[in-house]
């Protein structure tokens, strides 16, 4: 059956979104899904955003009865958001950072975190799933005539930092809540293709051939920059990504963290003594008050009240109080300060002994990772380097004029010292609700209407090649990088390596060694780096497997040739043909993704 719908999924760290449109008329406009949730037990209601959160019940709370399941255990959205305020060892948040985390078996239950024994635990893969499942049956339910997503084109967004084995298991979530037609999308792209849609032909008036956008997303738990160029495409204007930066986990819940500590010591002096439980909820309730202070300037303060957990305290409830000041001190000073271009973010030493987390940014300062960004791709003197002409902004923290003047201040500031000219804004769509926007509009672009961004690969990839040597002591055998996979390399097409002499060992555990590189941009597939610069090259997770032998001897060292490929979702593939097969079509699969915890091979 043919898809009637493309329909566009913001999987965010703290919220997502669903908009669709229909295939079949092409002056369609992008129409955004009202969720149904639950906001309080026994409550529903229909809200744009879906809160990024899973709650498991206790057994004393009954069925969070939902219109389509009455005697569901575990809630997700609204209801599961403000519930981690009060037993935060039963809510389960930032699944889709967890996701990306190769620290730990993503397909283990070990989700919540510390957990009682009581609790279900779950993988970061079924936390998606299960937020991914809630906007299928809200969808249901709220258009019957057009089914469950499963037979509709879905477009679900990514970080442009995820790498092979993130996006590889998020196609996994979306493939368990019964998407069959998954593409997946670079989450600052899906930002500009709702300013596109926005701005229909207009666009164009405020683009010209040369112009390089800088898009900026911070959204609740993320921080994500990319660079996309305006450039001349067979006499016409298009657009084509050029970097991404890191995966930094920085955003809004940092900043939420940050004033819950200052309030906390506020109360603290006053002999008013927070449990991590009750940190939890002030954090919950700063939130609140960081959103309404920062968008009244007038506004001097507002009161956080939270619920007392000792009988010593007068009242029931503890009441501190969050000033427009600490706000302007903590988050502009502490988030966004005013730094020069060269700054880099600090990094601290590693604890010898640390709990299960997250790999958080050690800096919290955004203008410092900003930095750093443009100088890899921006301000290096490099010939594909150019600096910014305009400005993208997109994620809820951006929502703040306060914010985002003082993020263009800064960028401007920078471009002045380089006698660039300051970057213009663009005009941006609800930011809370551009990403799952674009993404709809994504949908009908590969259908061949509007504009397309042309992306492929954030980086050039490479395989570690080692050389034959003897043994001396303290020495390495050489190793070389082939370029299997440059930089740009679209979606769903194969790259043409050049016959070269290649062997690999089957039937015994090997490893393999791959590098990525974002600064690299002209190495052709085949190309082979002897050395490079520490900042040219990143090597990633080692991949540790053992290749079947199929008919051969465990041990036999096979002379093969490279075939590398990207999946339509932006999984890396290399394969290893063997030159003089045993058995038709003698192959060994290699994937940059993660299968319980490293590669496959296959």
């Amino acid at each position: 059956m043919s898809a009637k719908l493309v329909v566009g999924i913001d999987l965010g760290t703290t919220h997502c979104a669903l908009a669709f449109a229909p295939l079949a008329t092409p002056e369609a406009r992008v129409e955004v899904l009202a969720v149904e949730q639950l906001v309080a037990p026994g409550a529903a209601e229909k809200r744009p955003l879906l809160p990024s959160f899973v709650y498991f019940a206790h057994e004393s709370e009954g069925a969070l009865t939902l219109p389509w399941d009455a005697q569901r255990r575990f809630a997700v959205g609204e209801l599961s958001r403000s519930r981690g305020a009060e037993a935060p060892e039963r809510v389960i948040s930032s699944a889709k950072s967890w996701l990306s985390y190769g620290g730990i078996d993503r397909r283990a239950g070990n989700l919540p975190l510390n957990a009682p024994s009581d609790i279900e635990r779950i993988s970061p893969v079924e936390a998606s799933f299960r937020l991914l499942d809630h906007l299928n049956e809200a969808f249901r339910a709220a258009r019957p005539q057009d089914g469950d997503l499963a037979s509709h084109e879905v477009v679900l967004t990514v970080p442009a930092s995820f790498d092979a084995g993130a996006r590889d298991l998020t196609v996994e979530a979306a493939m368990a809540a019964g998407f069959e037609q998954v593409t997946l999308l670079e989450e600052p792209q899906a930002a500009l293709y709702a300013w596109i849609e926005q701005s229909g032909e207009g666009w164009r008036n405020h683009l010209r051939e040369g112009d390089r956008v800088l898009v900026i997303d911070i959204g609740g738990g993320t921080t994500d920059f990319s660079l996309i160029d305006a450039v001349a495409t067979d006499g016409a204007l298009g657009l084509q990504r050029v970097a991404v930066g890191d995966h930094i986990l920085l955003g809004g819940d940092n900043m939420d963290l940050a004033l819950a500590h200052v309030v906390g010591q506020e109360l603290a002096e006053q002999g008013k003594e927070l449990d991590r439980f009750q940190v939890s909820a002030l954090a919950h309730a700063c939130r609140s008050g960081k959103e309404k202070l920062l968008s009244d300037a007038a506004l001097e303060q507002v009161a956080v009240v939270l619920p007392s957990r000792g009988s010593q305290l007068m009242g029931g409830t503890i009441r501190g109080e969050l000033r427009q000041q600490q706000v302007q001190t903590y988050l502009l000073d502490g988030f966004f300060p005013r730094v020069a271009a060269t700054e880099q973010p600090k990094t601290r030493a590693r604890a010898g002994l640390t709990q299960v987390g997250l790999p958080y940014a050690s800096d919290p300062a955004i203008t410092k990772h900003l930095a750093a960004f443009l100088a890899r791709h921006a301000f290096n003197g490099a010939e594909a380097a150019r600096p910014p002409t305009a400005i993208l902004f997109n994620g809820g923290v951006l929502k703040a004029d306060v914010l985002r003047r003082r993020v263009l201040e800064t960028l401007n500031g920078w471009l002045e010292e380089r006698g660039a000219a300051p970057a213009r804004v663009l005009p941006g769509e609800d930011l809370d609700l551009a990403v799952a926007r674009g993404a709809a509009y994504y949908g009908l672009v590969r259908h061949g209407t509007g504009l397309r961004i042309r992306g492929g690969t954030a980086r050039a990839y490479y395989v570690g090649i080692e050389s034959p040597m003897p043994a001396l002591p303290g020495m390495e055998p050489p190793v070389s990088a082939l370029c299997v996979a440059p930089f740009g390399m679209e979606e769903g097409t194969q790259a043409e390596l050049p016959p070269q002499e290649l062997f690999v060992v089957v039937g015994e555990p090997v490893t393999f060694r791959f590098f990525g590189s974002s600064t690299r941009r002209t190495d052709k597939a085949g190309s082979v780096l002897d050395r490079w610069k520490p900042s040219e090259l990143e090597e990633l997770p080692l991949i540790e497997l053992t290749l079947p032998p199929a008919g051969r001897a465990p041990g036999d060292v096979v002379a093969v040739q490279l075939q590398a490929s990207i999946s339509a979702i932006g999984t890396l593939k290399l394969e290893a043909v063997a030159q003089a097969p045993v058995v038709p079509d003698e192959r060994w699969q290699i994937e940059l993704s993660v299968r319980h915890g490293a590669a496959s091979g296959a």
